[in-house]
């Protein structure tokens, strides 16, 4: 019977055993690596002799990997945030091309040809009862005409200030440049504009003029005429030309960002070139893409190979949003008619609003008003992803042109344009009047560099991390590996004890 009893007892007792000795087993992987963890607290806890003092140790970590989460967390979130700064810096490019220079006279329209058009149109609306031509008369009329002209896709072009009756002489680098080193493009506040040393669409960049081309300094002389005795009154009170220097690849705003230059005067314009360059995607929303509207928009400046500009994205979708509100557009910025709705890829030739129509103007206040409108229409206007400015300086003096002043009277009495009545007697005066002389230099070879860069790097988070994980609670990337090698500790005993299970059952069997 005390056999029997005592073999009883081992067969119940001997797997209990074994339970026990595993759940020992573990634990002295998980207390071997408290003991030599490098991780701080972990060893005082599992020193601890008294129940108090590891109580103390487990608070003492808890509350550490509590602050230290908060600050990783922190330093993520920061990170995802997608800060940026600015760096500046300088570089000697003697090889920069020169850069743009656009101008365009003060008055849009000549009042030799545009006063009998004008006339005609007024009297064929019953406007006026008298054939009185003086355009002070006729000139309330003047946008209306326009739009009348342009909704009937009649060019206005024969109305402008001709290139050829403006430019007197051109020299770049002291060597002579002629009309067809310019390019035309239409402003609607200024009439025909004219730019010299544009990026051209099908040439390289070697088609451009460069700083030391004929191995000069980079000096563009402009003698202008600006023929002021046939400006119409009603659209402009000053005489003179608007200037602009921008990039070769640069739509030229002239109507925002032109000096206006005076007659009688020799002038002098000298620039230094800025760079700009942006991050895209995430950390910025700047673009390079053309759309389809802003795409049709930059046709009309062809031949020139413009980039994709901000400023010209927000007029292209105004005018889309005051078309669907009134069925026409701003006569103000009538040189964008051909628009494309959102959705579609149809370039449409809109009409232009009557000046009297004030649809327009309540479209744009809410258009401007209303955020969801603005969304809508503007969405895509981003900032540009690379801007290249130009930091201009003026500075101008009294001339009287005297040593070339015959040549001046030559080349105007040979223009175009009609002549005043009394210039046989005053020609003198009507030279230092209208003549203007222009220099536009190049001041340094030193360009300006500012570039957007992140200001929190993956690295930067992830030495955030490690310095906020090593002063909390001592962790680093070898307390990590250890407990690595302790989870593999703890799975390799469980793989041994599965094993050890199965090869039992097997020698059942």
């Amino acid at each position: 019977m005390m056999n029997d009893t005592s073999k009883e007892t081992s067969f119940v007792t001997n797997p209990e055993s074994k339970r026990t000795g595993r759940r020992q087993r573990r634990r002295s992987i998980i207390h071997e690596f408290c003991l030599n963890t490098s991780t701080h607290a972990l060893p005082g806890i599992a020193r601890s002799e008294t129940f108090h003092n590891r109580v103390f140790w487990l608070i003492s970590f808890l509350i550490f990997t509590g602050i230290m989460i908060y600050f990783v967390v922190k330093s993520i979130m920061v990170f995802f945030d997608y800060p940026t700064t600015i760096d500046l810096t300088y570089d000697s490019d003697w090889q920069q091309y020169f850069a743009a220079f656009s101008f365009c006279n003060m008055a849009p329209f000549r009042l030799d040809l545009m006063i009998e058009p004008l006339s005609n149109y007024a009297n064929s609306l019953d406007l006026t009862n008298t054939n009185d031509t003086q355009y002070v008369y006729q000139s309330s009329f003047i946008w209306d005409f326009i739009a009348d002209k342009l909704n009937k896709n009649e060019s206005l072009e024969d109305y402008f200030f001709p290139l050829s009756s403006m430019v007197h002489f051109c020299l770049y680098n002291l060597k002579s440049c002629s009309l067809d080193d310019f390019i035309s493009f239409v402003s609607p506040i200024y009439g025909q504009c004219y730019t010299f040393n544009a990026k051209l669409k099908n040439s390289t960049d070697n088609s451009l003029r460069s700083g030391n081309f004929y191995g000069g300094a980079g000096i563009l002389t402009l003698g202008l005429y600006i023929h002021s005795y046939q400006y119409l009154s009603l659209l402009t009170d000053a005489a003179g030309i608007l200037a602009l220097v921008h990039d070769n690849r640069q739509v030229p705003t002239i109507e925002t960002s032109g000096v206006e230059l005076g007659p009688g005067r020799r002038h002098k314009i000298s620039y230094r070139r800025k760079k700009t360059t942006f991050l895209s995607s995430p950390y910025s929303d700047c673009t390079n893409e053309i759309s389809n509207s802003l795409n049709a928009i930059l046709k009309n400046y062809d031949p020139a190979d413009y980039n994709y500009s901000q400023t010209i994205c927000f007029q292209v979708c105004q005018q889309i949003f005051v078309y669907d509100e009134c069925g026409c557009i701003n006569p103000y910025a009538w040189n964008i008619r051909s628009i494309v709705r959102p959705g579609t890829d149809k370039i449409n030739l809109v009409p232009v609003c009557n000046i009297s129509d004030s649809c327009y103007e309540t479209a744009l206040d809410k258009l401007f008003a209303l955020a969801e409108y603005f969304q809508n229409y503007c969405s895509d206007c981003s900032q540009e992803c690379l801007i290249n400015n130009f930091v201009v300086q003026t500075s101008s003096s009294v001339s009287s042109f005297d040593s070339i002043i015959y040549s001046i009277k030559n080349f105007v009495e040979n223009s175009t344009v009609l002549l005043p009545d009394d210039w046989s007697i005053s020609w003198r005066q009507y030279i230092d009047e209208n003549y203007l002389m222009v220099n536009v230099i190049r001041e340094t070879h030193v360009v300006e560099i500012n570039t957007q860069i992140s200001s929190v790097s993956l690295v930067d988070v992830l030495s955030n991390i490690g310095g906020h994980a090593g002063l909390w609670i001592g962790i680093s990337f070898l307390s990590i590996i250890e407990l690595i090698e302790m989870i593999l500790r703890l799975f390799r005993y469980q793989w041994y004890l599965i094993r050890e299970t199965m090869q039992r059952r097997i020698n059942v069997i």
